[in-house]
């Protein structure tokens, strides 16, 4: 059996991550799948060797503690930026020495990002995985209104992070203040940041959609403890410079308007669906927040994908994860060699399917010609087992993945 075995595997390049799964489960996925692959045999051997030499200059390191810790080494991998559960999309990733070059995507890269919110009712989180804190009216509320209300967010504007985001004050994660219904200590930090752009679509204010209206499961103390919360209720709303040095106006806004004793917000929300460009550490969550307060109600969201950072583009020079599952190492090893050395230029799928077709009478060749002989394994067999060990071990060592609060939220 032929194999694909590159040395110097290292570099950048991004994939898609799909909705429903943490970033960091993801990446920790993508490492097991390049450690076990023939395509990381020499790169992972010479880093393995590298580390050997080093330690065995150690005289507190044994040979046999040297032994276990060079055999549970892994591909190193690393983030530039990483992405709520909910969300999908680009996931920068750096291979090796490439974890190096990781920090221009964590703090100065422009990101486009699509999403869509529901108007009329605020979370904890400012998502559907949140708690809800209010309920406002909707039926003030046109299209040419939020088209308008938009525009008063772009350009520099000074934006509050989420209160259930990872930042802490004093030490304590600030989610846990909002958790026990205790004012902050003192107020949060807001950050400077820039939308560039943002679009309204065409399909915003329709009802005609597939997200349903979220629901309580909240007994009523704990609802009225939300309900009366200051820490969550009343923070600052602040529009863009541009918008106000154009227009004379201040921050101030009418409040969300309360709904009525005994009226109930329609079953289908109307939603709000745009596309957006903003620089590193804009929260998309909040941006949402604090369109739906300016609209005199509140909104929270329902789906997020980032379509660019950077010059990586979904449809473009982006891996899906199915590229590296589903297809033989020796059709996504030569993609992602040239990925690592040539960076955003290369097209992945274009690349991608001329491999399978330059590999495929090989691998054909190979299949029938170890079915005749039945003397190994196919590689298809191979990979098979491979997927089945990589099953077994997750269970093993399930006690030991990285746990993260659910309602710990990241930046995005």
């Amino acid at each position: 059996m032929f194999k694909y075995t590159p040395r110097n595997m290292n570099g950048i390049f991004a994939i898609d991550k799909p909705s429903g799964v943490t970033s960091s489960k993801f990446l920790l996925d993508l490492q097991d799948l390049f450690t076990k692959s023939h395509v990381f045999e020499q790169h992972l051997q010479e880093f393995r060797d590298g580390r050997r030499a080093a330690l065995s200059t150690d005289k507190k390191w044994k040979k046999e503690k040297i032994d276990k810790k060079i055999r549970n080494l892994k591909v190193k991998i690393g983030h530039g930026g990483t992405l709520d559960p909910l969300a999908s999309g680009i996931l920068v990733v750096g291979v090796g020495s490439g974890t190096k070059q990781l920090s221009h995507y964590l703090g100065e890269c422009d990101k486009t990002y699509e999403t869509k919110a529901l108007l009329g009712i605020s979370t904890t989180t400012g998502d559907s995985e949140g708690d809800i804190l209010s309920k406002n009216k909707v039926d003030h509320i046109t299209k040419k209104d939020v088209e308008k209300t938009c525009e008063k967010f772009v350009g520099n504007i000074k934006q509050m992070p989420p209160i259930f985001s990872a930042l802490k004050m004093n030490g304590k994660p600030l989610y846990e203040y909002a958790r026990e219904g205790i004012p902050l200590p003192m107020p949060i930090k807001t950050r400077d940041v820039k939308v560039n752009s943002l679009t309204v679509l065409d399909d915003t204010m329709s009802t005609d959609h597939e997200f349903n209206k979220l629901e309580t499961d909240l007994n009523p103390e704990e609802q009225n403890k939300l309900f009366h919360n200051e820490t969550l209720l009343k923070t600052p709303l602040y529009f863009s410079d541009q918008y106000n040095e154009a227009n004379e106006k201040t921050t101030e806004t009418a409040p969300p308007r309360v709904l009525e004793d005994g009226e109930q917000l329609p079953e289908k929300l109307p939603m709000i669906h745009f596309v957006t460009s903003v620089s590193s550490g804009t929260y998309i969550r909040s941006l949402i927040g604090d369109i739906g307060r300016a609209l005199e109600s509140s909104a929270y969201m329902v789906e997020l994908r980032r379509t660019q950072q950077s010059d990586w583009k979904i449809g473009k020079n982006v891996f899906r994860w199915e590229d590296f599952a589903e297809n033989d190492d020796r059709v996504w090893g030569p993609v992602l060699k040239a990925v690592l050395e040539q960076g955003h230029e290369v097209d992945v799928a274009k690349e991608l399917e001329a491999t399978r077709e330059k590999m495929a009478p090989l691998i054909q060749e190979e299949k029938e010609r170890l079915a005749k002989h039945g003397l190994e394994e196919s590689s298809e067999q191979v990979q098979k087992k491979r997927k089945e060990s990589e099953t077994e071990e997750h269970k093993e060592n399930g006690s030991n993945s990285e746990k993260i609060d659910p309602e710990q939220k990241l930046d995005i």
